[in-house]
């Protein structure tokens, strides 16, 4: 990842207005970065996005991560050391986050901290205006792409008339099914719209 020392990055946007759903990834673990913290809904993305302010854990095999304990101990399991989050917002508009990790304990330097958060004032803008040209083609947050949810999207509403609950109770229940059965959430999302999961029996 150049000179930031990173190991690999995703870009992801996070809960209203755009929905949650990883938007690009530069490796297979970067994506499952994304993805643990996304079915969680919890971890450094999420901090970063709520305190707009960037998220350093160098070393998260060793120390970190209390405020997000599910993400910590589900990362923890991937190959990284270090993970980096980074706020993606316009104005009052959250947007989403950068993720960058490191397969090896490390500070990001405060140049390359500087360069990613410029990275991210682009991007954040770039998403947003992105979002608002396919506001008449997409039905939610923005168009289908290699890391799409939704399924979980669809999943969610299936579940929320089974058992007369709200979406925001229904996805919970669909996490709570995916943790309990050591699956993720986009599984389980899958097995629910194919018909295969039936949360009323």
């Amino acid at each position: 990842m150049g000179a930031s020392g990173a190991s690999g990055a995703a870009i992801s946007t996070l809960g209203r207005p755009l929905g949650s759903q990883t938007i690009c990834a530069t490796s297979a673990v970067a994506a499952r970065i994304d993805e643990i913290q996304i079915d969680l809904g919890e971890g450094p993305c999420w901090e970063a996005l709520r305190t707009r302010q960037p998220v350093m854990e160098p070393d998260l095999q060793r120390r970190g991560g209390a405020e997000w304990p599910g993400a910590r101990e589900a990362l923890r399991a991937l190959d990284i050391a270090g993970i980096y989050a980074f706020p993606l917002f316009v104005g009052n508009v959250s947007v989403g986050s950068v993720d960058l990790y490191s397969h090896d304990s490390q500070r990001l330097s405060r140049g390359a901290v500087e360069d990613v958060a410029v990275l991210a004032a682009v991007v954040s803008r770039h998403l947003l205006r992105r979002a608002m040209d396919d506001v008449d083609s997409a039905d939610e947050g923005l168009a289908d792409g290699p890391y799409s949810r939704r399924e979980m999207h669809q999943a969610s509403g299936m579940v929320a008339a089974q058992l007369s609950v709200g979406v925001d109770d229904a996805l919970l229940i669909i996490r709570g099914h995916a943790f309990s059965s050591g699956r993720s959430v986009g599984e389980v999302a899958v097995d629910v719209v194919a018909r295969r999961l039936n949360f009323n029996h």
